[in-house]
């Protein structure tokens, strides 16, 4: 027992303390060096077919971009090499821009249900659950949903129902970041501005959405970023189109649809430009990437 006039005694001396640390100290090295070269070894594994895919679509799709005209002009008939895609580029822009238009706003809203109004209840539950287990959804099956509510009832392809399928993949990403870009917000901003009289409507809309604008903007970057590059729901709702499109309830081409029907064309003209085409939409999603990495660093919290 310990008594007033004397110290506390431990189980442990300090020599002996010293002489285990020091006994220990080689072993947490060891496993220090063996986690850090397992870590490269993974890292590896993601970096090196990144740069292996890169350094080949840069290979054989470099050589037909250095026409201009590759960007203005429409495909050439099957055996001919002159021509272009950029047709292609514009339907690409409609779909992404009509899936954008459409998704942003339901997916903000959204996510701030289920961050400021929705906490606990049950509907928030089913929202949650619903987006999680659309992110795991098959790209075609966005694609078959978007054909039969949009495609079946106008009876066309068209741009307008490759923008659905294309928002209906975007939209669970927007609701996730969304809503965790809420959830960074300090409280503190909340109770300031209600302390001042705002409501709780002024207060989501005048100070927590201005305040997770860059987090917002990133998700919706990322978003574009992950369905631009899909080819399966546009097959069954843009579907393709060998000339200019005039509006967005027309057929329209994209950039991944023209990729697969090109290349798998038995001519080398076609397979020129659909890694022509690969390489424009890779440095598009590259810099869609950029783009959320640069506003992903300036958010405030």
């Amino acid at each position: 027992m310990n008594t007033p006039g004397n110290q506390p005694s431990f189980a442990y001396e300090g020599d002996d303390f010293d002489i285990s640390a020091k006994a220990m100290a080689p072993h947490r090295r060891i496993l220090e060096q063996v986690l850090t070269v397992l870590t490269m070894v993974f890292a590896a594994v993601v970096i090196v077919p990144l740069i292996w895919v890169l350094a080949s679509v840069f290979q054989k799709g470099v050589d037909s971009l250095i026409f201009p005209d590759i960007f203005t002009k429409l495909p050439p008939p099957p055996g001919l090499s002159e021509g272009g895609f950029g047709h292609a580029i514009v339907g690409t822009l409609m779909t992404l821009g009509v899936g954008t238009i459409i998704s942003v706003p339901f997916g903000v809203i959204a996510a701030v249900y289920l961050a400021e109004f929705g906490r606990g209840t049950r509907l928030a539950y089913l929202v949650k659950f619903s987006c999680n287990v659309l992110t795991g959804v098959p790209a075609i099956l966005c694609g078959l949903f978007a054909y039969s509510i949009v495609v079946r009832p106008t009876g066309t392809f068209s741009a307008f129902s490759g923008g659905v399928a294309l928002a209906v993949l975007m939209l669970p990403i927007i609701i996730r970041s969304t809503e965790e870009a809420l959830l960074l917000v300090p409280n503190d901003l909340r109770l300031a501005s209600t302390g001042i009289g705002a409501t709780r409507f002024e207060t989501v809309v005048q100070i927590v959405l201005p305040a997770a604008l860059t987090s917002i903007v990133t998700g919706v970057v990322l978003s574009v970023a992950r369905a631009s590059g899909e080819a399966a729901p546009l097959l069954f709702t843009a579907f393709n189109n060998n000339f200019w499109a005039g509006n967005v309830w027309e057929p329209v081409a994209t950039l991944p649809v023209l990729i697969y029907f090109f290349s798998i064309i038995p001519y080398k003209a076609s397979q020129s430009l659909a890694w022509a085409a690969a390489l424009v939409l890779l440095s598009i999603v590259l810099l869609f990437s950029i783009t959320a990495r640069y506003f992903s660093r300036q958010r405030k919290f």
